[in-house]
């Protein structure tokens, strides 16, 4: 059982920075690949980027560039930082974890991830 607490949101300028983070509770998580997805309101959750157990990483094309997922496994946590926001990253953005193949079908399917963070709200005014 993987429990995890997502933090970092707020209210950003377009052009600014937020750096969002993940706290995992147990003990496996260095087994696990993380991946950060994101949900605005009325539309699908989306995959943003994610990490393998190994460090490996795959990004969304809308993100690439700007955004960077990174995992410190001595502290159980996953980040994200976002440089050059803009209005279109408002979202509510949730940590995974899952232990799927780390192939890009399915490190960017939802139904591959077996624990959810509760989502951290980050807002981009223009």
């Amino acid at each position: 059982q993987v429990q995890l607490l997502d933090s970092g949101g707020g209210l950003v300028q377009a052009g600014g920075s937020l750096r969002l983070s993940c706290v995992a509770s147990g003990r496996a998580f260095s087994t696990y690949n993380m991946a950060w997805f994101r949900q605005a309101p009325g539309k699908e959750r989306d995959f943003v980027a994610a990490i393998s157990r190994n460090g490996g990483t795959y990004y969304a094309d809308s993100v690439k560039g700007r955004f960077t997922i990174s995992r410190d496994n001595a502290k159980n946590t996953v980040y994200l930082q976002m440089n050059s926001l803009k209005p279109e990253d408002t979202a509510v953005y949730y940590c995974a974890a899952g232990l799927a193949t780390f192939t890009v079908y399915r490190v960017t399917s939802v139904p591959e991830y077996d624990y959810w963070g509760q989502g951290t709200q980050v807002t981009v005014s223009s």
